[in-house]
């Protein structure tokens, strides 16, 4: 389940460090972009892996969820039933609602806490990998830099079925839930094309770090 949350609390940080957003559909490759950026010095915020961490084993989110679903959506080492929860919430749309009031309030505030940590430690800029950043609808305006990772919706399907062992019905089912194709490259400050391999994207991700490098310095300039 891909996941959003809202920037409102990050207004203390603009302006003080780059916010950069990073986001792309289902399978376009945003954790290698993610882990090159890293590599390079940058502070990674994943929201989809909070998500994860809230509905691990004794997950800030598990007592709620069991309370409110029941105890059949908890697996048997006591995470959530993911693949459970994915088939409810893409058949009962007031289950997926219940689902975000649970589980958003705690993504925006371990988003948050790792990103004012990230900061005192003195990361060169932020970014926040957001499946959902523009379906949010209020990411763009605190951020300094859009970047979305692009490839064929093709290739979007043969990589999720391949690494999460989904059908082809389950993914489509996923993609037509996030936005289109179009609306993320309109909204894009930079796109990242995923279709050559690792070494031609890690030599993307390269460019774009030094185009990253720029906008810090012009946060150090106006210091």
């Amino acid at each position: 389940m891909a996941t959003a949350t809202s920037p409102s609390s990050l207004e203390a940080l603009r302006g003080v460090i780059p916010l950069i957003g990073l986001t792309g559909g289902i399978g376009s490759g945003k954790s290698a972009v993610a882990k090159r950026l890293a590599q390079l010095g940058a502070a990674v915020i994943d929201t989809d892996l909070i998500a994860h961490r809230i509905t691990a084993n004794q997950g800030l989110a598990i007592p709620a969820i069991a309370a409110h679903f029941g105890q059949d959506f908890i697996a048997a080492d006591g995470s959530l039933d993911r693949a459970k929860m994915r088939a409810l919430v893409f058949s009962d749309p007031v289950a997926r609602k219940q689902l975000e009031e649970i589980t958003h309030p705690l993504i925006r505030a371990e988003t948050l806490g790792d990103a004012l940590a990230a900061y005192q430690k003195g990361a060169i800029y932020l970014v926040f990998v957001v499946p959902l950043l523009l379906e949010s609808g209020n990411w763009r305006s605190v951020l300094d830099h859009l970047i979305v990772v692009d490839c064929l919706p093709e290739e979007q399907i043969e990589r999720v079925m391949r690494r999460s062992k989904l059908s082809r019905t389950e993914v489509e089912q996923i993609m037509a839930s996030q936005a289109s194709r179009s609306e993320r490259l309109n909204a894009a400050d930079t796109v990242i094309e995923n279709h050559a391999g690792l070494e031609e994207l890690e030599l993307q991700v390269d460019t774009l770090h030094q185009k990253l490098l720029k906008i810090r310095g012009r946060f150090s300039n106006s210091a």
